[in-house]
């Protein structure tokens, strides 16, 4: 099926470009490479034949002249070393004549005016030089002499013609082949000429062309897609050019089209956004005012719930002490009931007191050196320790930005529970170190106890959220919840590794001081080891 030229594509009009110039340009090089081979030829010919043949021509006619002037000299001395020009001549016209042959194969003019000249030569030597010899040898100089008479010297010229005629069609032939050379050198130039010519007026064609159907379709599409781009999502692109440039303009306005469909979605989209974020900013306001009205009442509630359990608590006590025995069995274990009730209700709201607290009342991050800081743990979890047995130890630890009372309340808790979920058999072992990762401190209470499955080790960390019996371990189970809001306070999070091999491991992050982390970094650079500390007993209590 015919396609007109108005429907071509920019490929195939630049194609059929290439192909046209590419074939004009081939063949004027194929032309370029016959004309030059024939230019090398005629060079050839007129450096390795012509040219010797101008030489051994002159070559030729001193032979014969040496011959003749050997003949005179030896017929005015009959001296032998006289005849020696003469023969040495004879030689040298023979030798001449097999190379002129040789190097004339292709001009049977030089032949035929070669053989003229040897049967001159040998007519002249039977006729003149031989005689001559012959007659000095038997009668003498004055005979001999007299045989160099008019008619030898006009043979002698007749043979001098000979050769010039033979030196002529030499040079005929010279002058043939330097025209040819000159002929063939010009028509290579005006082929150069018109291999230039070709590029010229295809490179000319090309950027008209590239102007008419690249640029001017692609100005006219960038101008509209400005005018888009400004803001007149309504305006409509039109496209022209070749093909694939109206296919370009279709797709740029469908796309058009699009992105006025979808911003129109978007305002109307950005308008729920807008009405959505003030409910929300209205909620926000309420629920951030609700939970400073909780925060106050669990403090309030807390704080005034001490008196009167402290009043119970104690009338209980008193009660136990003054009448233990003098009741009924009955009814000493209901005062035990009551005492231990308020007991683990103050235990509780002193928990929800201290977890209210969390974030509330600051008084500001400070330097705190962890290594000390785990004295004071120490210090504080000996009871417990002594009890149970218990070794604590701790490795190297850093210094991190935080308040020092949340710190030591997180890491007694850690501690405390190491110890309480110790197994039966077995001595209580807690091992405390720390880790650089990035730009934050891993830190990591390890202990050698019970464990946990790791479907609960999410849960533990939820409010009041127990997996034991009360009566098996003691507590009001809001200890690892205090954690996780001290560390979240602080930046951080916390876990529990469950891939350790006995026992439980929770690690939580602080973030690390830039000085920790740029001298990691430069420890790292010069192929320091990872930074991190595993103390392995370097401080045991």
């Amino acid at each position: 099926m015919n396609v007109r030229a108005g429907q071509w594509t920019l490929r195939r009009r630049v194609l059929v470009l290439l192909a046209v110039v590419g074939t004009m340009l081939l063949g004027v090089a194929v032309a370029e490479a016959f004309v030059a081979t024939k230019n090398r030829e005629h060079t050839d010919v007129l450096l390795v034949q012509v040219g010797p043949l101008r030489v051994q021509g002159q070559e030729m006619l001193n032979a014969l002249l040496d011959q003749e002037t050997g003949v005179r000299g030896y017929a005015v001395t009959a001296d032998p070393e006289d005849l020696a020009p003469y023969e040495q001549g004879l030689a040298r016209e023979r030798a001449t004549a097999q190379r002129i042959r040789e190097l004339s194969g292709s001009y049977p003019g030089i032949e035929a005016d070669l053989l003229v000249v040897e049967r001159q030569a040998d007519e002249w030597r039977r006729t003149v030089a031989q005689p001559v010899i012959d007659t000095t040898n038997t009668s003498g100089t004055a005979a001999a002499q007299a045989l160099l008479n008019d008619a030898s010297r006009q043979r002698f010229d007749e043979l001098r013609d000979a050769v010039a005629a033979l030196q002529d069609e030499i040079f005929a032939a010279r002058e043939a082949t330097a025209r040819n050379v000159e002929r063939t050198g010009n028509l290579l130039v005006v082929l150069l000429i018109v291999a230039a010519l070709v590029v010229a007026v295809a490179g000319i064609a090309l950027v008209l062309s590239l102007d008419r159907m690249v640029l001017r379709p692609l100005t006219s599409l960038a101008g509209q897609v400005r005018e888009v781009a400004t803001g007149d999502y309504r305006h409509r692109i039109a496209s022209s050019g070749p093909p694939e440039f109206r296919q370009l303009g279709e797709d740029v306005e469908a796309m058009r089209q699009k992105i006025a469909a979808d911003l129109s979605e978007v305002r109307e989209a950005r308008e729920r956004i807008e009405w959505v974020n003030t409910q929300l900013q209205k909620q926000a306001e309420e629920l951030t005012r609700s939970n400073r009205d909780l925060e106050q009442f669990a403090y309030v509630a807390s704080h005034d719930l001490q008196e009167p359990l402290r009043k119970v608590a104690s009338f209980c006590q008193l009660l136990q002490r003054r009448y233990a025995g003098r009741l009924d069995e009955r009814a000493d274990q209901y005062i035990a009931f009551a005492v231990d009730g308020a007991q683990r209700m103050q235990r509780l709201i002193n928990d929800l007191l201290a977890f209210s607290r969390i974030g509330r009342l600051t008084a500001g991050f400070t330097d705190v050196d962890l290594n000390r800081l785990m004295e004071d743990v120490a210090a504080q979890t000996e009871p417990a320790r002594q009890y149970a047995d218990a070794e604590l130890t701790w490795g190297e630890l850093p210094v991190i930005r935080g308040e020092e009372p949340l710190l030591t309340n997180l890491l007694v808790n850690l501690v405390s529970n190491s110890v309480k979920f110790r197994r039966p058999d077995v001595p209580p072992r807690v091992h405390v170190s720390a880790r650089l990762v990035g730009e934050e401190w891993e830190i990591t209470c390890q202990d050698n106890g019970i464990g946990i499955e790791p479907e609960f080790a999410d849960k533990i960390f939820v409010i009041f959220q127990r997996l034991h019996a009360k009566d098996a371990y003691p507590g009001t189970g809001i200890g690892l919840a205090i954690v996780k809001k001290i560390v979240e306070y602080h930046g951080g999070r916390v876990w529990v590794d469950t891939d350790v091999p006995e026992g439980t491991a929770i690690r939580f992050t602080l973030p690390a001081l830039s000085a920790d982390v740029e001298a990691a970094g430069n420890t790292a650079g010069v192929g320091g080891p990872p930074t991190g500390t595993d103390g392995g007993g370097a401080n045991e209590l």
